[in-house]
């Protein structure tokens, strides 16, 4: 069995505006092995950066506030810890590499500078060695010339370069976590595939675990080992990387693979977008966050929310329509042919009986 590294349980985290209570997150449950990437997927809005930042409490002003929930860490829970203990623990073993490389690194700073940092803080190197750590790192990394370009500033860089700078900064310490938020979003096709390799490579070369963020389902099938579709503050489908993209269950998640642009067919294939806007989370649904969206939304959608259910040992979904007493639903035609046209190295997972569950193992 797999050594688990992190595990969240039943989250929840609001915040506090002149309007009211903005119930961001709202019962997320998830955890991560030694070793693997999960992906958390999403449009933007449905909460994947805040539930990744509320392992460390990373909150931007003083808004934001966990309500309720254990995220333990090693055995430890993260929830009760200081912000002294957390800034301890913040770069060393849970790192971060955000979005933008350009808002990440500090225009005032030589990058050498910025990738030194974090092992003279947390390491406790002397600025010699910590030189020479950071030029291994940045060629490691694959930043060309690093012994040259090491007293340059990040405005000198191209935007792939910027963000190796970033990871490099973030993997410094050798984390046991790497959060990833949405790091190839800001890049073009080409550095988005020469970044997510570097990121495979890296991840065995130093054992960490990767959390990865993204609403790009095509990235998810080239990185991950399991994903969690979030929707609404809530996480409403999770399975390996096979099960979601061969044996989707939720409306929501057909609905991101049909949206997935075909890059195979002609310039006039029409792109489908999910109808409706996603949820008020000043005043969440009632029932299935989901519903006002879905053309297959049950009567009870509207008045209550799906429990877990288990389609798999490892794949569970939020979903009425996996009730023994739902009619049976075929996914959409664009979803069937995104199945067939999945890469052959993904194996099919087998067709199980639908089965009700209260929670997650």
């Amino acid at each position: 069995m797999s050594e688990r590294i992190l595990e969240v349980k039943d989250l929840h985290v609001s915040f506090d505006i002149d309007a009211g209570e903005v119930q961001a997150v709202r019962g997320v449950d998830f955890y991560l092995n030694k070793g693997e990437t999960l992906a958390i997927v999403g449009e933007s809005g449905s909460g994947k950066s805040v539930t990744t930042k509320a392992i460390t409490k990373l909150f931007q002003g003083d808004t934001g506030r966990i309500k309720q929930g254990e995220i333990n860490f090693l055995g430890e829970d993260l929830g009760v810890k200081s912000e002294q203990e957390l800034v301890k623990l913040r770069g060393k073993e849970i790192s971060m590499i955000f979005q933008d490389p350009m808002t990440s690194l500090n225009p005032t700073m030589k990058i050498g500078k910025q990738v030194m940092e974090p092992l003279i803080k947390h390491k406790n190197y002397n600025k010699a060695d910590a030189k020479k750590r950071a030029i291994e790192i940045l060629e490691l990394v694959g930043l060309p010339n690093p012994q040259q370009r090491f007293n340059a500033y990040p405005h000198q860089f191209s935007g792939g370069q910027r963000q190796r700078i970033v990871i490099a900064t973030a993997l410094a310490c050798e984390p046991k976590v790497l959060i990833a938020d949405e790091p190839t979003t800001a890049l073009d096709v080409t550095m988005q595939a020469q970044i997510l390799d570097l990121m495979k490579s890296l991840q065995d070369k130093i054992d960490t675990s990767i959390i990865f963020i993204t609403h790009d389902l095509g990235v998810v099938a080239n990185i991950a080992d399991r994903v969690a579709v979030m929707y609404g503050g809530q996480m409403i489908e999770t399975g390996d990387v096979n099960e979601i993209f061969y044996d989707p269950k939720h409306p929501y998640t057909w609905g991101l693979l049909s949206s997935m642009p075909d890059l195979t067919t002609g310039t006039d294939t029409e792109l489908i977008a999910i109808p409706g806007t996603p949820p008020d989370l000043l005043h969440p649904p009632k029932g299935d966050s989901f519903a006002s969206r879905s053309q297959y939304a049950l009567d009870v959608d509207f008045k209550e929310a799906p429990p877990w259910f288990q389609v798999s040992p490892t794949h569970y979904v939020k979903s009425w329509l996996l009730d023994e007493r739902a009619p049976e639903v075929e996914p959409p035609a664009m979803v069937q042919k995104r199945m067939r046209e999945m890469p052959n190295n993904y194996a099919k997972p087998k067709q199980v009986e639908r089965v009700s569950f209260n929670g997650q193992s």
